[in-house]
């Protein structure tokens, strides 16, 4: 077997950021040692917690750690604490300084129905499979065009402009194009090609890279009809591919369909380390009360395991420990159903870890996508 060293730069954030990374980088420790691996884990400061002790939301320590390491784990930035700076300093802009600087251009999110988690999906039991990926571009569009106010005849004007280029398009397109030529085949494209022009260029770019993978099926749905359609017929999907804002909006929608935001991973990629991180944001409500969920947080780690290391054995031992974890009928209270047993972030991360180190033979987790 072979025995691997790398370096994981983690980055808690804020709110609940610090306390579901915690709870990652624990199970990530206990894997390592199971395996015999060695993962260096480097902690550095990002978002609010670094404005208010080095005044900006992204460090140079930070930056310089991350692009020398193998993968980037990281909790949430955010917060009303820092709602009365201006746009491009507030938290928010350290992550997406950090995407733009390791130039992490493509973010995909797993959407997956976990079998021990059938009960908190409001789509049950009508719906016996939700299995599909989500692949946004994370570069480009409206998120990173030009913005701004200006006053027009007495009256305040604000505009956000969408912009994309063609290789932009297309190197979002190949990456999803190959990631359902290694699953079930289907590609569904979403855009908004009959207003806006950015949505059809977006469209003739992937009808163009269609022709290269031909083992796929392509489809195309306007972003209101791929919304109704997640809530419809979650199971006709296999691979989204979309923009910028299309896939932020779509994602957070998808994840209601498997019970909570906690639940969803994400990895974020293109030509730096590869940025891992769960989808839930910084919840401040809940910061310090040992109340987060951390099942996105944990899923964020076997994804790093099996995405950015290889390590599919190891990916899917932390699967099959938190699904078994599951099936005893523990919860967070986010998702706990009537008869469970509510239990906190860290004793919820205590019962994975166990089961995680027990080396329990089987293997298969519930259920999980290929």
């Amino acid at each position: 077997m072979s025995r691997l060293t790398k370096t994981i730069a983690l980055l808690p954030g804020d709110g609940i950021g610090p306390e579901v990374v915690a709870a990652a980088a624990s199970v990530l420790g206990d894997c390592a040692g199971e395996f015999g691996h060695r993962f260096g884990l480097v902690e550095l400061p990002i978002g609010g917690e670094a404005i208010e002790h080095g005044g900006t939301p992204l460090p140079a320590e930070t930056l310089n750690a991350c692009r020398a390491a193998d993968a980037i784990l990281l909790g949430a930035v955010g917060g009303p604490r820092w709602d009365g700076l201006p746009l491009g300093q507030r938290p928010e802009s350290g992550l997406l300084s950090l995407r733009k600087q390791l130039d992490l251009y493509i973010n995909l999110r797993p959407i997956h129905l976990r079998e021990p988690l059938r009960a908190v999906s409001p789509l049950e039991p009508r719906r016996r499979k939700i299995d599909f990926e989500i692949v946004r571009e994370l570069a480009g569009g409206i998120y990173f065009g030009a913005r701004g106010t200006e006053s027009e005849n007495g009256t305040e004007r604000a505009f956000d402009v969408e912009a994309y280029t063609v290789p932009e398009v297309e190197r979002v397109g190949r990456f999803a194009f190959r990631r359902a030529a290694a699953r079930r085949k289907r590609l569904a494209s979403v855009d908004k090609a009959n207003v806006l022009a950015t949505s059809a260029l977006w469209r003739k770019t992937i009808d163009r890279l269609a022709a290269d993978w031909p083992e796929v099926s392509l489809s195309h749905l306007y972003v209101d009809n791929a919304a109704m359609q997640l809530v419809l017929a979650p199971e006709q999907f296999d691979v989204i591919v979309t923009s910028n804002m299309f896939g932020d909006i779509l994602s957070d929608a998808a994840a209601g369909l498997v019970g909570s935001i906690g639940l969803i991973p994400s990895m974020s990629c293109g030509g730096g380390p590869p940025l891992f991180e769960p989808i839930h944001g910084s919840a401040p409500s809940l910061a310090g009360q040992d109340r987060a969920c951390p099942i996105g947080a944990i899923l964020c780690a076997s994804m790093m395991l099996r995405e950015a290391f290889g390590l599919d054995t190891e990916a899917r031992r932390v699967e099959a420990a938190l699904d078994r974890v599951l099936t005893r009928g523990y919860r967070t209270a986010d998702i706990a159903e009537p008869g469970a047993t509510v239990v906190g972030c860290s004793e919820f991360t205590g019962l994975v870890r166990e089961e995680l180190q027990q080396g329990v033979k089987q293997l298969e987790p519930y259920g999980w996508g290929v």
